[in-house]
């Protein structure tokens, strides 16, 4: 059998998330407690018991969530499920370089770690927002967003074809969504986030992360990731650095990035971490390709058999 691993990002978190596959299997339990380690601090406390603003606070989501999907990773691979793509929504393509063999785990968390921060940060600093547009196509949103006078903002997140996530300064993204609602969209509405994610007020974040890029260590993947920035299967370890300093401030462009995927021999797909939001997004973008769910201990058992 031949597989694709998908890894969600913000948003797939939930309180109690993999609390039975750590029960379940020890590869989970050693990698679990191992982000413990590395972290020094109590990281599954807050995975497993909450509350639910702490791990929604992204300095949090982002190092539980690698944490998750990199323990079902180290379980699917030891049983010979080995990926023969890999991608990745946003932060969870930490988890889909991880994979890869591009980072390794403690590189990757404590990348994921800082990135939290520096977002956090950011988001504090120059307060952003994001909202998502339903039911009108990017070129229309871009075309809209181009008569926006009250500031920054872009196409952050373009996950299918009638729903794009925008993202910049608050006044913009609020004329933006009237101004779209104007134009035919069905909805635009803001979206419960700390800053303004994948647009240039996070270029200060990204800068200071860049050079925290420089200083680690991409392996040669093992096999190709389809990268956000890029929307194309990638194998060069130093261009893939190159483009992952850029995704801070550049959309999620997952429409291409699945249209690239769909060209290829890719197997089954296997969304990887909590949730199903990219089964969702995915079946927008082309029916004809399935994703199974991999989120709970009784799925991994009913994939592994």
């Amino acid at each position: 059998m031949k597989y694709t691993f998908l890894f969600p990002g913000q948003g797939s978190q939930a309180v109690g998330m993999a609390k039975d596959i750590y029960d379940a299997f020890q590869t989970a339990r050693n990698k679990m407690d191992l982000a413990n380690k590395i972290l020094g601090r109590d990281l599954l406390k807050i995975i497993f018991d909450g509350p639910e603003e702490d791990l929604k606070a992204t300095q949090n989501t982002q190092p539980a969530l690698f944490t998750v999907e990199s323990a079902i990773t180290d379980i699917l691979v030891e049983k010979g499920k080995v990926p023969l793509f890999t991608a990745g929504h946003s932060l969870g393509e930490y988890s889909a370089l991880y994979a890869a063999g591009i980072l390794s785990f403690e590189d990757g968390l404590k990348l994921v770690a800082k990135r939290g921060e520096l977002m956090a940060n950011a988001g504090k600093e120059t307060p952003g927002t994001m909202a998502a547009v339903i039911g009108m196509d990017k070129a229309k949103i871009i075309e809209v967003l181009k008569t926006v006078t009250s500031g920054v903002v872009v196409t952050a997140n373009e996950n299918t074809p009638e729903q794009t996530v925008i993202s910049g300064e608050v006044a913009a993204v609020n004329e933006a969504c009237e101004k779209l609602k104007a134009a035919g969209a069905k909805r635009a509405m803001i979206l419960p986030v700390s800053g303004a994610f994948h647009s240039p007020l996070m270029q200060k974040a990204a800068d200071v992360y860049s050079g925290i890029l420089d200083t680690v260590t991409f392996n040669t993947p093992r096999c190709p990731i389809i990268l956000n920035v890029s929307a194309n299967a990638e194998s060069d370890a130093s261009q893939i650095k190159q483009l992952v300093k850029k995704q801070l401030v550049s959309p999620v462009r997952w429409v291409e990035s699945i249209a690239s995927l769909s060209a290829l021999d890719f197997g089954t797909c296997i969304e990887v971490g909590p949730g199903s939001v990219l089964k969702g997004l995915v079946k927008k973008c082309n029916e004809s390709i399935n994703v199974v769910s991999c989120d709970t201990a009784t799925n991994i058992y009913s994939l592994l058999n």
